[in-house]
């Protein structure tokens, strides 16, 4: 996490990417315009800090380690009812972007469009109007608007945390350390979940991760270890 400091009535921006050099290019973007005043590497933290922070603007991937970003997103809009997000992904699902239009005016952009969209959308939210890019926008995205969200009803915050961790490949005894709770009350999550969506093994809870939204898949070459160099969008 890299803090870094404020001294204008700029907008004040805060980046969360686990991807460093996408973090970087986005800085290089922004910090023209407006003030970056942090980078995170995973939604957890950005729970923490974003609080604490107070940004105007909230630039974040939706695909973040421990929590995802739109996830992040939904828990903070209660606290920080006027900070704007912007989500910066490579997924261009119309239904994806559709949910984020629950958070009011957000805008989402994808990654190989950063360089000529990011701004416009940062410009549109921070004036209360939601930006979507071009290639998803669509006469029926109201209607996937209003269905998009009808899997928050079937779990509970709670499970949907143990739920990404355990997809991402975490053991157990680290999911717990990472959300404060006891092993046993990890496997118990598990096994409700489980038993509750009739899953008979752990690739077919990945899968219900990814059909929930919970863990995502990535273009090929995002899919080095995390921290290695990729090939930058900016």
């Amino acid at each position: 996490m890299l803090h870094l400091g404020s001294s204008t009535n700029r907008a004040r921006v805060l980046i969360a990417d686990d991807h460093s050099i996408v973090a970087e290019g986005v800085r290089t973007l922004v910090q023209e315009s407006h003030d970056v005043i942090g980078i995170i590497g995973d939604g957890r933290t950005l729970l923490t800090e974003a609080p604490r922070l107070k940004p105007d603007v909230i630039v974040l991937d939706i695909s973040m380690p421990l929590l995802n970003g739109l996830a992040a997103a939904e828990r903070l809009k209660p606290s920080l009812p006027t900070v704007k997000f912007v989500f910066l992904t490579m997924i261009d699902d119309c239904n994806l972007a559709a949910a984020t239009l629950s958070l009011g005016a957000v805008g989402y952009v994808l990654k190989h469009s950063a360089t000529s969209e990011l701004m416009k959308a940062i410009s549109e939210v921070l004036d209360g109007r939601p930006y979507i890019t071009p290639k998803l926008r669509g006469e029926n995205l109201a209607a996937e608007k209003a269905r998009t969200h009808q899997f928050t009803k079937e779990l509970s915050s709670r499970q949907k945390d143990v739920l990404q961790l355990l997809a991402e490949g975490r053991p157990m005894k680290e999911v717990a350390h990472i959300l404060k709770i006891s092993e046993k009350t990890v496997m118990f999550h598990k096994y409700h979940i489980m038993k509750s969506f009739s899953l008979k093994s752990n690739a077919e809870l990945v899968l219900f991760a990814l059909k929930h939204r919970l863990i995502f898949i990535e273009p090929a070459f995002l899919k080095a270890p995390r921290g290695e160099p990729r090939r930058s969008h900016f």
